[in-house]
């Protein structure tokens, strides 16, 4: 049997949790009011990296152990209080997502079973010209989380010698995130470019432990997931839970502490303390917009030595200039025969076929998000 409902009034505003002692994380013993408590203890840091921006809802309907779904689409339900944008993909389709300005309306979302937050790297006011540029640290699958740390480190180096100023957090699964406010110039594809050309001047300074390659045949160390950066792409922002047993959170840090951070350290049990104690490590990072010029001039230099774009995502129509989507080892044709009417023709019916498998998870999410 449920439990009765739990009204929060939080502020101005009241929000009814319902099925307040769900469990989410068994081994941690968190229940979804638990998970409500926790975000509003660090709100005001958990509400820097989402507050108006779009987002998607990454809904965990049976708990953290059970499969999430993503729903880009604001339910109709929601309160007249919580706004939406209206969001494009690169599929042409368009959706009203919403967009969280309050404590209020992030314990709304957490009631959904939203455990992680998922905002795009967009405010609500320009959907076209990106505000942060996202590094997510990658590691293949034996790599240590020293290794992590230090490439990292190698990072700030290169961030530092462009002029941008890097706000670094756990990513609360197995890497690290580092996140650069960069100022409204630039679109989704440019910003993009800069990620490619910083992953790839990682690569260079540490080329043993680092790599900036799409493909993982090809990958070793730690991959610096440039793509993350193609308009439509999430990554879990400040604060959030992960799904993992321990209820693991995605924590900012500062730059002094991050060489010897031990991911596991930071999690709901943990992380509102330490909150309440020394504050929000990110806190600058508004007032630290940078430009993205010298990553472009990168970009151009490495152009001019014949290194052009890298690969995209399966899901994105192949970009112009990009090299053949198709892995290295399984290269049979001349490059120029994989931008055939026929070849595109056959990519467009794969890109096709995943969007309807993507609407079809997302729908039976829905249908099955009664549940919670």
């Amino acid at each position: 049997m449920k439990a009765e409902p739990e009204v929060l009034r939080i502020n101005d505003r009241e929000v009814t949790i319902t099925n307040p002692g769900k469990v989410f994380f068994d081994e941690a013993g968190v229940t979804k009011l638990d998970l409500v408590r926790y975000y509003l203890a660090v709100a005001d840091g958990a509400l820097r990296g989402i507050r108006d921006r779009p987002m998607a809802l990454k809904r965990f309907v049976n708990g953290a152990a059970a499969e999430a779904f993503f729903q880009k689409r604001a339910p109709d339900n929601r309160p007249d209080w919580l706004r939406v944008a209206t969001l494009s993909f690169p599929s042409g389709r368009t959706a009203d997502e919403i967009v969280v300005d309050d404590a209020a309306g992030l314990a709304w979302i957490v009631n959904l079973g939203c455990i992680d937050l998922n905002p795009h790297p967009v405010r609500a006011d320009d959907m076209d010209h990106p505000d942060e540029l996202r590094v997510d640290l990658d590691p293949v699958p034996g790599i240590e989380w020293a290794q992590i740390r230090d490439v990292a480190m190698v990072a700030k180096e290169a961030l530092d010698a462009v002029g941008l100023v890097g706000w670094p957090k756990t990513s609360g699964s197995r890497g690290i995130h580092i996140n650069i406010r960069i100022e409204r110039h630039w679109t989704y594809p440019e910003v993009r470019r800069a990620a490619l050309a910083l992953a790839r001047d990682v690569e260079r300074r540490a080329p043993t432990i680092a790599t900036s390659r799409w493909w993982k045949e090809e990958r070793h160390g730690v991959f610096l997931d440039y793509n993350q950066n193609a308009k439509d792409r999430t990554v879990a922002s400040a604060y959030s839970v992960r799904p993992l047993p321990d209820a693991r959170v995605s924590t900012p840090l500062t730059w002094e502490e991050l060489p010897t951070c031990e991911a596991e350290a930071f999690t709901v049990h943990t992380v509102p303390a330490r909150f309440a104690a020394i504050g929000d490590p990110g806190a600058g990072i508004d007032d630290a917009a940078g430009s993205l010029e010298a990553l472009l001039e990168l970009t151009r230099r490495d152009e001019a030595e014949g290194l052009g774009d890298a690969p995209w995502p399966p899901n994105y129509r192949k970009q112009e200039g990009e090299p053949p989507r198709v892995q290295p080892s399984r290269q049979r044709r001349a490059a120029a025969e994989y931008d055939s009417p026929e070849a595109e023709a056959q990519r467009e019916k794969s890109r096709a076929a995943m969007e309807r498998r993507f609407a079809a998870a997302q729908a039976a999410g829905a249908a099955g998000a009664a549940a919670i």
